[in-house]
């Protein structure tokens, strides 16, 4: 069954605001069973949107309208949808509840301004908000059932899940098939590489889409299924992933689409384990990923910024012998940073990482894109030297930060052994050109 996305106002039109809702309603309509075809965004303007909603109307079973039902002037979607319906706006006593209860919740009068929210097109019926002031509406035009919703996310989320999705699955019965969509993470290969080595999934899987899409630092090959069985589903999907992923190993993070920081916490909360972090070049990018993750407070013990060479001595212990002789971007330096931090932080691992971002600093020796990484762990302690190519300092640091994660993740399930740089090396090759011409040469940074 086909459905489509209507973004109202001239905030999300000129990109003032990222339309952000119209991305989490078709997940949620996806799956349910329908298949999203189109999303679209107009302005404040009656006439343009109630021409859209009539051309929806023609092609479409099932429409969700975001944006326009708040008490100003340029609030328009209800006239809007009253205008492509043919009838006037009524007062509507269920609409008019949800804005007295909103108000009285916060020992306020309801102001003339807002009485404006409980006007709905003649016959549309009411949906609660039960976070905000303006009530959405639905209604049936042609063939096609229409969900008007705020454009507030928090409360566009709140009646997805408790209006919207009911009425849908009523109305259906269940009855639309099963629509699925798989995600498989990776790390440390160039989006155009996966597309090769992923040639002739459609000829080996007839009827799954495959799709990609970079989001730097990682590559997200998605699998779009569409079935009426849920056993049929599960078979094809095992056997999909499977060819996927002899495909593109040892480059796959995750099967469920998490992000390396994610696969990292969900490794050491099996291990009971605790992870302490000191970054250098990486400026607490590693630190801000891991905390926002829900639940990290199980495993996270410390997270220290260590950028100059005092910190890294009076903080982590680092000698002053080593930073004189070998510098803060060594193996030295940074396997001294991780027991430090594992030692302050009482952590099972402890993450270590210097490096030379950009543009400038430099050296023949220690160019820019140059990232040492040490890890500490109960079985001791070890360090891997790379260089990547990027002179983009934003770019060079996610791609370190990542680097590290990916490298700690191996440790994790691996172990700490003395083949730990060329473990990583291999998929460390071709890091990265996942943003615009960034390439990563291969080579080790010399001490």
């Amino acid at each position: 069954m086909i459905a489509e996305i209507l973004s109202t106002g001239d905030e999300v039109r000129t990109g003032a605001v990222a339309d952000t809702n119209a991305a989490f309603i078709a997940r949620c309509l996806e799956d349910e069973g329908f298949e999203v075809t189109r999303h679209q965004c107009v302005g404040d303007d009656i006439a343009v949107i109630a021409e859209v909603m009539r051309e929806i109307s023609r092609r479409t079973a099932v429409a969700v309208v975001t944006g326009g039902l708040g008490p100003t002037a340029d609030d328009v979607t209800a006239a809007g949808a009253a205008r492509a319906l043919g009838v006037d706006l009524t007062l509507h006593s269920d609409a008019m509840a949800v804005v007295e209860r909103f108000f009285a919740r916060r020992g306020r009068p309801v102001t003339a301004t807002n009485r404006k929210q409980g006007m709905l097109p003649e016959g549309a019926g009411c949906l609660d908000n039960p976070l905000g002031s303006a009530p959405g509406f639905a209604f049936t035009l042609g063939n096609c059932r229409f969900y008007c919703l705020p454009g507030v996310p928090v409360e566009m989320r709140a009646m997805i899940d408790e209006a919207v999705l009911p009425d849908l699955r009523q109305r259906t019965g269940g009855n639309i098939g099963i629509r699925r969509v798989r995600a498989i993470t990776t790390f440390g290969i160039p989006e155009s590489t996966v597309a090769d080595r992923l040639t002739g999934f459609e000829a080996a899987f007839a009827g799954i889409r495959l799709g990609l899409r970079a989001h730097f630092p990682e590559i997200h090959v998605r699998l779009y299924f569409s079935e009426t069985d849920a056993q049929a589903l599960d078979r094809r999907e095992q056997m999909a992933v499977d060819w996927v992923h002899r495909r593109i190993e040892p480059f796959v993070v995750s099967d469920e689409g998490l992000s390396l920081a994610e696969m990292v916490g969900r490794r050491l909360k099996a291990q009971t384990a605790s992870l302490a972090v000191a970054e250098s070049c990486t400026g607490g990018l590693i630190s801000s990923w891991i905390t926002d993750v829900a639940g990290s407070s199980d495993y996270f013990r410390l997270g220290a910024v260590t950028y100059a060479n005092a910190a890294k001595e009076a903080i982590l212990g680092v000698s002053a012998e080593t930073l004189d002789r070998l510098g803060a971007v060594s193996r030295q330096t940074v396997m001294e940073m991780a027991a430090g931090a594992r030692r302050r932080g009482d952590a099972t691992y402890g993450l270590a990482t210097s490096g030379v971002a950009g543009p400038g600093g430099g050296s023949g020796q220690k160019p820019v894109g140059s990232l040492c990484i040490g890890i500490a762990t109960a079985e001791g302690v070890g360090a891997a030297a790379y260089r990547f190519g990027a002179n983009r300092r934003r770019a060079n640091k996610v791609a370190f930060a990542a680097a590290a994660l990916n490298l700690l993740r191996i440790v994790i399930d691996q172990g700490l052994t003395a083949d730990l740089e060329q473990r990583a090396k291999p998929i460390y090759a071709e890091l990265l050109e996942l943003d615009d011409g960034y390439h990563a040469s291969g080579d080790e940074a010399p001490e």
